[in-house]
């Protein structure tokens, strides 16, 4: 929050458009841009593959199906298993982007409750997306 002359002006976050752009740097690079997420039940992705309330995702074109990184969320569709999924992660959730090969990226502080925290609400979500809760 930025106070000028006596008000305060709310900014709009940068974190989408940093996010964009070391995704953009990742792919003109070769390099594999990954997600690192912390999952909550505003989080839809396959909870089997959730670990200590986190999810690391390949988010690369050659992963990914109509992928988007808008400013209050980030989706796509990806196979898991063989099997077609949709992923919906809200931007407050993303933990970090980097590079697979090298860990070039950028970390956050992601604003989402972890997974142990809302467990009440994962198993609710889960039953709602036909899949398991995380253990």
């Amino acid at each position: 929050m930025w106070f000028f002359a006596g008000m305060s002006v709310d900014l709009p976050s940068t974190k989408p458009y940093l996010i964009r752009a070391i995704h953009e740097w990742c792919c003109d690079n070769a390099y594999t841009p990954y997600l690192a997420v912390m999952v909550d039940a505003r989080t839809r992705v396959p909870r089997e593959f959730v670990r200590d309330g986190q999810i690391v995702l390949n988010v690369g074109y050659d992963a990914t199906k109509s992928l988007n990184i808008a400013n209050d969320s980030i989706t796509f569709q990806a196979r898991f298993g063989g099997v077609a999924r949709e992923i919906s992660v809200p931007i407050s959730n993303v933990a970090a982007i980097y590079a697979r090969e090298n860990g070039a990226g950028m970390a956050f502080e992601p604003e989402g409750e972890a997974v142990s925290a809302d467990a009440p609400a994962l198993e609710e979500a889960a039953a709602e997306h036909g899949s398991e809760p995380p253990p």
